[in-house]
């Protein structure tokens, strides 16, 4: 089994898909106004968004992108007008992350955890 895509809601399409395309991600379907999907720069995933007329309640939904060159690609999104919640740094899970919010709040995480992120030390 290969993960395919992850589908996130939005109350707007079209603007969530400028917020998108500004982090790096490549529009490859536009239906406006109920869906976009996008390829992910490395890899074979994609990701899209849904037109939605209420968001989900509580936490919401968090998604991860991983990349090599973590604290570049931050540095060039904040002189790119992105705003983050939390510049890059260390977890005590070893992974190194930086946290921002798409136009509906969805947690984005940025991330690079090398060997960790499928062999922490405490993996069974």
């Amino acid at each position: 089994m290969n993960l395919n895509q992850i589908t996130v809601p939005s109350l707007d399409v079209e603007n969530a898909i400028e917020f998108y395309k500004k982090i790096g991600l490549q529009l490859i379907v536009q239906a406006l106004p109920n869906y976009a999907r996008f390829l992910c720069p490395e890899g074979d995933a994609s990701f899209s968004i849904h037109q939605v007329n209420e968001l989900p309640s509580g936490e919401g939904i968090y998604v991860y992108f991983e990349c090599a060159d973590l604290d570049e690609t931050v540095r060039l999104l904040v002189a790119n007008g992105i705003q983050f919640e939390e510049l890059p740094n260390d977890k005590p899970w070893l992974w190194r992350e930086a946290r921002l919010r798409d136009l509906d709040n969805n947690q984005i995480i940025l991330f690079f955890a090398g060997v960790h992120r499928k062999n922490p030390p405490w993996r069974i």
